[in-house]
């Protein structure tokens, strides 16, 4: 399977760090790599009405996309958790019709990575080729 450059681990731990949980206090970093290897980054943002939360695969996603970026290689996804945390359904949406089929990897600060291709963690997804 895929493993991720050491400098996309430690951008997703990095911003982690940036995230702004007060409600859950899940912190949440993210970094995803473009086909020319620039790193773009996303925490997770919460919200007082959590329906309009932030995750931060989707803001890594979002920023990459308002920066030019169309073609995606792999993304990391780091949170302080023993059992590494994969992203939630809408991430997984977001990512599937933005990067298609890449590899994920799941990290933890104390250095524990899976990794997992994006088709494994959403097997049938919904896309452009259903409309």
């Amino acid at each position: 399977m895929n493993t991720a450059p050491k400098a996309l681990i430690e951008a997703a731990l990095a911003v982690r760090e940036n995230a702004f949980a007060p409600f859950s206090k899940f912190k949440v970093g993210a970094a995803l790599e473009d086909a020319e290897g620039r790193i773009h980054t996303g925490c997770n943002v919460e919200n007082a009405t959590y329906g309009l939360t932030l995750c931060a695969e989707r803001i890594a996603v979002f920023k990459a996309i308002s920066e030019g970026a169309r073609v995606f290689r792999r993304a990391v996804i780091a949170a302080d958790t023993d059992t590494l945390t994969p992203p939630c359904g809408a991430c997984r949406q977001i990512l599937w019709e933005f990067c298609g089929d890449i590899p994920i990897i799941l990290v933890n600060p104390r250095g524990k990575t899976e990794s997992y291709q994006l088709k494994d963690l959403f097997p049938k997804p919904f896309d452009a080729s259903y409309l």
